[in-house]
């Protein structure tokens, strides 16, 4: 529901429905947008909502302020907090409802992205980074581990060795060094944030939405296991596409030499 100019009435986290596109922006600059529990519940109650919402087919997540994109869970609540409650899915359960939403989803990170800042920039399908860009995991610092999904994220996007260096040592990286090692997939200048956002999502919004939401299953399902499994998943979801509205127009569209009108599910 659209109350006012906001899509959701949240406390600490700014969301701007703008035709097919909901802007989330984490807004406590104050604390370097530090992810404590109620920032968590409301990033976990937009992505919901907006996952069951058939008018939106991105999701842009940045952070408020120039300093910090997100800087990692709240210390003091990660202090008070007892053994078994780090069983409970808590952050590591949003950031696999992000990774597994219909919805493309892209991390724009400007300033600090540590820790669980970090982690749920990896959980996006896309990164897009500033120059003034910092990523690192310094939870061993704190005689903890990276738990909201970044030992197992970071390695599969940068490899086990860098993983294992930038999880060992906390070093911070910058966003060239990020996009070089593919943690991030562009690389801006601060002044470029929005001419890149909309380029970004201009190139998603051409694309056939039931296609979208196959292909990151797909790529996210078949990972892990072996290749004629994963091959299988590839077959199965394009004979689920081939089904669909979406490839008749899409096709059609290629061969009327026009753009494709596809029609959001």
């Amino acid at each position: 529901m659209i109350i006012n100019d906001r899509y959701l009435d949240l406390k600490n986290i700014e969301a701007i429905k703008k035709e097919d596109i909901l802007y989330l922006t984490l807004n406590r600059p104050e604390t370097r947008n530090a992810l404590d529990e109620q920032m968590l519940l409301e990033i976990d109650q937009a992505v919901s909502t907006a996952d069951s919402d058939n008018s939106i087919r991105v999701i842009v997540i940045s952070g408020a302020g120039e300093k910090s994109f997100a800087a990692g869970a709240s210390i003091q609540q990660l202090h008070e907090r007892p053994m078994l409650e780090a069983l409970v899915p808590g952050m590591q359960g949003i950031y696999n409802k992000i990774e597994n939403c219909t919805k493309v989803t892209i991390a724009v990170v400007d300033g600090y992205a540590l820790g669980g800042g970090c982690e749920l920039a990896i959980a996006c399908d896309i990164r897009i980074a500033t120059k003034n860009a910092k990523f690192g995991f310094p939870e061993l610092n704190l005689g903890i581990i990276p738990g909201a999904g970044g030992t197992k994220r970071l390695s599969r996007m940068v490899g086990k060795g860098r993983a294992l260096d930038m999880i060992l040592t906390g070093k911070f990286i910058d966003g060239e060094e990020a996009e070089r090692i593919g943690l991030v997939s562009y690389i801006i200048e601060r002044e470029n944030i929005e001419s890149t956002i909309n380029e970004v999502t201009g190139h998603v919004l051409k694309k056939g939405p039931v296609a979208i939401q196959l292909v990151k299953q797909a790529i996210h399902k078949g990972y892990d296991i072996d290749s004629g499994a994963a091959l299988w998943i590839e077959k199965l979801s394009q004979a689920v596409a081939f089904g669909t509205e979406d490839k008749k127009e899409g096709t059609l569209a290629f061969l009327e030499k026009r753009q494709a009108q596809f029609q959001n599910r």
